[in-house]
């Protein structure tokens, strides 16, 4: 029994007791201070006290479209938050008999803390609901395991995310190869497969690629390149990325190593240092591979076979130039993911959770998926067959054994 002390409400002289009030259907509902919840520490500093939870008869009476007496303040805000929480949920304005049926056994019945605190009772009485929802038509918080993780930064990665699709088409490639009279897109082809086959030599980062190609890439569209210094540029853009994102970055030597001391180290930093002057040093670029991570997340449940083939396909991208000129990182990313499903027939295909998180609609990816799978076709045959090799291995759950997905990719029936 609880022993604590309660501190009977005062009743002023010039109040008339009543236990009852009459509701507008002539049915006896008791007042809010006999329900038997009173916040305690009102009365006992002489004030008033009132329900810690909503009656609900208030809450069924207004499902039904009835006037009711205006509840206190605590349970007027209880009963904004229930309405808030059911915002997306449609509500039965016409007062199905079920609905009725239900408020009434639920009018009878004491609400509980625990009871508000599930809102579960609440829920049910005010919506009414006749039909479930099915899964995929559900927005899941992908960022609900990692809210006590404060790298993951819960708080401001949806506002992060969205900076990112502003900023990255400031980034955004145009045609340069007409620029180029000594390059074209089978020398660069080339080159990004050797530099790929070298950030998994010096075991580097994943980040690192994908910004090794963004410098590369962006600098050949501001500056006319020699044949004989193209590779020259790859690995100095490589050096550069590493700097950005490597712990331990390998050092110059490294570089003029791997490329069989084509160049002296003396060649390798002054190329560095004309990069990032004709780039403004602006390294802080979103990649394919900031959102492939984000979007990868959002494709749940999670699956580590999915996401091996998601960066299958992302590193195919990177090879094929026209790719990389026509779409966005955001759409190369999303489109990576969207194959990827195809490749492994996860259904849905395409998600309202996947949607919401990237920003685009299946029809939108369609085109770059098809490019995709097509690259996937072809990755085991001709000479660029590094990211085929890399994705055979025991740790990247040899995806690359998969065969390639329908053509033309398949929508979501």
């Amino acid at each position: 029994m609880d022993s604590r002390a309660v501190v009977p409400y005062q009743q002023p002289r010039e109040e008339v007791k009543q236990k009852n009030l009459v509701a507008e259907d002539g049915r006896k509902r008791r007042v809010l201070q006999d329900i038997g919840n009173l916040v305690i520490d009102h009365a006992v500093h002489g004030k008033k006290p009132i329900a810690s939870s909503v009656d609900n008869e208030v809450i069924g009476n207004v499902a039904r479209g009835r006037r009711v007496p205006v509840p206190p303040k605590a349970a007027a805000a209880a009963i904004r938050n229930v309405f808030q929480k059911c915002e997306a949920i449609e509500i039965r304005s016409n007062g199905s008999e079920e609905c009725q049926s239900v408020s009434r056994r639920t009018s009878r019945a004491r609400t509980t803390r625990k009871e508000m605190k599930t809102l579960k009772p609440i829920l049910t009485a005010v919506c009414g609901l006749s039909n479930k929802l099915k899964e995929e038509d559900l927005l899941l918080n992908i960022d609900a395991e990692d809210a006590d993780n404060d790298l993951a930064v819960v708080e401001y990665v949806d506002d992060i995310y969205k900076f990112y699709k502003l900023t990255e088409v400031d980034g955004r490639l145009h045609d340069y190869m007409q620029l180029q009279p000594e390059i074209n897109a089978k020398m660069r082809a080339i080159l990004v497969v050797w530099l790929i086959e070298v950030h998994r030599k010096f075991e580097l980062m994943p980040e690192t690629i994908y910004l090794s190609i963004n410098i590369l890439d962006r600098y050949l569209s501001v500056k006319v390149v020699p044949r004989r210094e193209l590779q020259l540029v790859g690995i100095s853009a490589m050096l550069i990325a590493c700097k950005y994102e490597e712990i331990r970055a390998p050092e110059v030597n490294d570089f003029v190593h791997i490329s069989e001391s084509a160049y002296i180290k003396e060649q390798v930093l002054a190329m560095e240092e004309t990069i990032l002057e004709k780039l403004d040093w602006y390294l802080t670029v979103p990649t394919p591979y900031v959102f492939l991570v984000r979007y990868v997340k959002a494709s749940v449940p999670f699956d580590r076979e999915l996401e091996n083939m998601t960066f299958f396909l992302a590193e195919l991208g990177l090879i094929q130039y026209p790719i990389v000129i026509l779409y966005c990182p955001s759409l190369i990313a999303a489109s990576a993911v969207y194959a990827a499903r195809n490749t492994l027939d996860k259904r849905p295909f395409w998600t309202e959770t996947l949607k919401h998180q990237t920003g685009y609609s299946e029809d939108a990816l369609i085109e770059c998926a098809k490019l995709l799978v097509k690259c996937h076709s072809t990755a085991a045959d001709g000479k660029l067959r590094t990211v085929h090799k890399k994705f055979l291995s025991v740790d990247r759950g040899s995806v690359a054994l998969h065969s390639p997905a329908k053509s033309p990719v398949a929508k979501s029936s």
